[in-house]
Formats: C-alpha cells, structure tokens, sequence
C-alpha cells in the first residue's frame, strides 16, 4: 500500500513542477489520504497551492495546516510560519478576519520566538502593509511593502520581491506619486508575464494592477492587461481563483465599449465563479450598473444590495439610479456621503464625475464647479486620455449650468471627440445630449435636434431605455415655444429683471457671480430674440412670467 501511496505521491510532484495544477491535485490529495509518512511536509505545502489553485479553498486549508505541524514536527519553524502565513493570508483575501489573524499571529510568534532571520519575515509584513493602505495610512504601507520586498532581495524570493514591488506601486499611487507607482506595477506586471513567479503570485499582481488602472482612468493599460489576463487564464483552464475577477474587468471594458449584452453576461459569471470570494461584492456591482444602464431598475437596486451586502460601498452607482428614479434629494445625499467618507484621492476621483453631475441636478453650483475642477486637476496629473475626457465632460456640463453656452459647446465638442477616440460610445452619445442642450441655450435649434437625434440613436442601438426617455422629452423641449424653452434658472432671472433688479442685485438674491447672471441674461435675451432688458421686461408681463 505505502507504495502505490508513493507512486501518486510522485505522479502529483511531477504534475506539480509542470504546473498541472488539477493533476497535482487530484494524485496528491490521493496519496495525502493514504498511510503515514507518505508525504512530507514540502509535499502537503504543494497539495495545499494546488487546492487553492483549483478553487478548493477548505481543502487548501486543511493542507496548510498539516503542513505547518508537521514542518514543526521536523524541527523547521521558519518553514512552520510561511504554511502559517499562506493560510492565513487566504482566510484573510476570504474576509475570515479572526481565523486569518489567528494564523499570522501564530507565525509571527513562530519567527520572534526562534530569533529567526529569515523570508517569512518579510511574508509577514504584507498583509501588515495592505492593512495600513486600507485604513488610508498609505505611507505606513509603503515603509513595509519596501521592507518586503528588501528581505526578498536578501534571500532570493521572487516572489517576496513582485509583492513588495507591487505593494510599493499602490502606496505610491495611493500617496499622490502616481508615475512613480505606476512605473513599480508596470515592473511587477513584466516579472509575472515573463513567468518569473508562482502562479499564485502572478494572479495576485494582474488583479492589483487592473485595480489600479481603473482607479487611475489608465484604460490604455486596463485594456492591455485585462486582454493578458484573460490569455494567461485561457491557457491556465484549471486555475480557478482569478478567472472571475478577470471576467468582472472585461465587463467593465465591454460596457465602455457599448457591447451591453456580453458585458452583462461576463458579470453575471463573475457573480457565480467568485460567489464565495470577496470580489464577487464588485461582480455584483458591476451588475447593478449594466442594470441602472438599461433601465432594470429592480434588478440594479438588488444588485447594488448584494454588493453592499459584502462588503462594498455601491456608489455612486446607487446614487445615480436615485437621480434617474426622480429622488435628486436622495442621490445628492447619497453623493455628499461618499465623497466625504472616500478614503483617499484615488477612491474620491472615482466618485467626482458622478457628483458633478448629481450636484448640477440638486442645484448646487459651486459643489459641481469644484468637483469639475478637482476633475481637471487630476487629468492635468494622470496625463491620461480617459482622464481628460471625464474632466473636459464634467466641465462643459458646469460650464453650461453657469449660463455659458458657447464655451460649454466648445469644451463639450473636445470631450465628444475624446470618448469618440476611446471608443466609449455610451459617454459620447451623453455628451452629444449636453452639446444639444448647449445649442438650445443659444438659440441654435437645429443643431440642437441633429445632436439630440445622433444621441438618441446611440442610445437605442445600446438599448439605453432611461436615456432614451429624457432625451425624447429634450427634443420636444426643443420645439416649444420661446420662453418654455428658457431653463428654470433663466426664468428666475427674467422675473428679477422685469421686476427692476440690475444684475448685482440679482447676484446677490440668487447667491451667483454677477458674471454669471450676465450670461443668463444675454441667454435669455438671445432665447426670446429680444434686443433690450426692457423689452424683456415686457416680454415677462406679455406672458404672465412674473
């Protein structure tokens, strides 16, 4: 018997150094069940990654943990504490807090105990470090991450280093030295494609990367890496842990891209392969917006749900759908929240093209404007072209709801152009609707309805339903007569004027620049096609607007 054990104890090593990982599993699990003394600890430790590997997160588990005891039953604490570590750092990716805690604490205790200078030293001080980038102390992290990756150097970890080298990026990134971060990804991401780490060290840095690239608008490098990850996963058909996470970043590619459908599916998949990983609340996510796109309102509030449910905050997409939903008091709270509660740059830059626009909804001027110029100044940094669209979007829609047409048309056709040149059909087609409602403002009514036209085609071809709505009730807004079409901050304004106000005066009623005000005047004077401020005034009485 002990020799059959031994020879599927070999078959699964094997497998195990060609990197078969549903091979190694399934001949070293046998021989793991079999008689004693046929595996040693070095063998429970492959069982135990090629479990993890195959998505068999219990039975990796288990294996760690034989593996730690018998390590300290052969006399090698060092070795003891990196079985510790592995585990417990899975509990702890799971969100098994206590349990995970429980076995880094074990293996630190393990080290310090035994004096011990070794590489699980440096093991040890990763998930310290991700801790200190959770909690928004991203220069605590980077200190350790550096640490890390020192003690990797020192003893020839490969993979001590990728993760130190990774780590160092994101806290870099995280403290506002974003080329300095991003050239530590690139370097990272170069060490796992050249296959110069273990398979679960390569999965770990696609993922932290593309986080990254989303969090930075980077899609130039989102998109390269998303398409290497998905290759790496294609050819690794029996690695389980990183195919859903790969799926929720095509999907958020596919919904720029305008292919709804796919996009939809790939999330849908992502929420089934990562049910049991904490990266399915971002599955979900990503489903609730495809959802609040196409009009699922129910489908995308329970999808939002499920995202907070584990652990995510669903924002802003939830506040978005309260915008569309009629709720502007709801999305602008919701909005205020978020931006206040972000941790940090990254996670707030996330949020601001959302809070612009929910600002301009509730009438809240000068959150928007400040918002649009946070926008800006983070574009002007990144130097990137997703970034400079979001920013040349968010400011011509504030330039617009400042009362100045012509300048919004000029910054919005630059933003038009820039989603037309990142194939994002969905935000270029929004914008079309903005250059629209620009040309309504100063009398170009024909080029308004050719822009609300080409958007609302776009938005039939997407099946964009809640879009397709508001901008059909645009196009008749078009066709009304003259002082309808004047915005309800005009009519505001047209009601102060015919009551004798100058515009200082009614600066100062509406809390607005007075350079302001005179933009809203030339607009109105401009909608009305009228030559005088008197002549307004009788235009206002002619048609009981005061």
């Amino acid at each position: 018997m002990l020799t059959l054990m031994s020879s599927e104890r070999d078959q699964g090593v094997r497998a195990f150094e060609r990197r078969a990982w549903a091979d190694a599993y399934a001949q070293l699990s046998v021989a793991a069940a079999g008689a004693d003394g046929a595996m040693t600890a070095d063998d429970l430790d492959r069982l135990a990654a090629a479990a993890y590997l195959t998505g068999r997160d219990a039975d990796s588990d288990d294996a760690y943990a034989r593996a730690h005891h018998e390590w300290i039953r052969t006399g090698n604490p060092a070795r003891a504490a990196r079985s510790a570590f592995w585990l417990g750092f899975g509990l702890l990716v799971r969100g098994e807090h206590a349990l995970g805690g429980g076995w880094l604490a074990r293996a630190q205790r393990l080290l310090d105990d035994g004096e011990l200078d070794c590489a699980e030293r440096g093991y040890l001080l990763v998930p310290t470090a991700l801790a200190s980038l959770d909690r928004g102390d991203p220069q605590a992290a980077y200190d350790a991450f550096q640490a890390a990756g020192k003690l990797g150097e020192r003893f020839g970890e490969p993979d001590l280093i990728t993760l130190g080298r990774l780590g160092s990026g994101q806290a870099l990134i995280h403290l506002g030295r974003t080329g300095e971060g991003v050239a530590l990804l690139d370097e990272a991401m170069l060490t796992a494609t050249e296959d110069e780490v273990s398979t679960r060290i390569t999965g770990l840095v696609y993922c932290a990367v593309l986080s990254e690239c989303q969090g930075l608008f980077d899609l130039r490098r989102a998109r390269q890496w998303t398409a290497a990850l998905t290759q790496w996963c294609d050819a690794r058909p029996d690695v389980v842990p990183y195919r859903g996470q790969c799926l929720v970043h095509r999907a958020e590619l596919m919904q720029l891209q305008g292919d709804w459908p796919d996009a939809l599916d790939e999330a849908q998949l992502a929420c089934e392969r990562l049910a049991t990983h904490p990266a399915v609340a971002l599955a979900h996510y990503q489903l609730g917006e495809l959802h609040r796109l196409r009009g699922e309102f129910v489908a995308a509030e329970h999808a939002y749900r499920e995202a907070s449910r584990r652990g995510f905050v669903p924002q802003p997409g939830l506040a978005l759908l309260r915008l569309i939903q009629g709720q502007v008091d709801a999305a602008a709270a919701a909005m205020r929240a978020a931006i206040e509660q972000a941790r940090d740059e990254v996670e707030r830059s996330r949020l601001l093209s959302a809070h612009v626009e929910i600002m301009l909804a509730a009438d809240d001027l000068a959150a928007a404007r400040a918002a649009a110029d946070q926008l800006t100044a983070i574009a002007g940094e990144l130097a990137m072209p997703y970034a400079q669209a979001v920013a040349l979007h968010a400011t011509g829609a504030v330039l617009r709801a400042e009362g100045d047409g012509r300048a919004a048309f000029t910054v919005l056709r630059q933003a038009w152009s820039a989603w037309q040149q990142l194939d994002a059909p969905y935000l270029a087609a929004r914008v079309r609707v903005l250059i629209g409602q620009a040309c309504q403002d100063f009398g170009d009514y024909d080029g308004a309805a050719l822009e609300l036209d080409a958007a609302r085609w776009v938005f039939q071809q997407l099946g964009a339903a809640p879009d397709i709505g508001r901008t059909e009730k645009l196009a008749l807004a078009g066709r009304a007569t003259a002082h309808e079409r004047l915005t309800a901050r005009e009519v505001q304004v047209l009601r102060l004027v015919a009551a004798g106000k100058s515009n200082r005066a009614i600066a100062a009623d509406l809390v607005l620049s007075d350079k302001t005000v005179a933009r809203h005047v030339s607009n109105i004077l401009t909608k009305l096609d009228l030559p005088s401020r008197s002549a307004a005034t009788a235009y206002a009485y002619e048609h009981n607007l005061v």
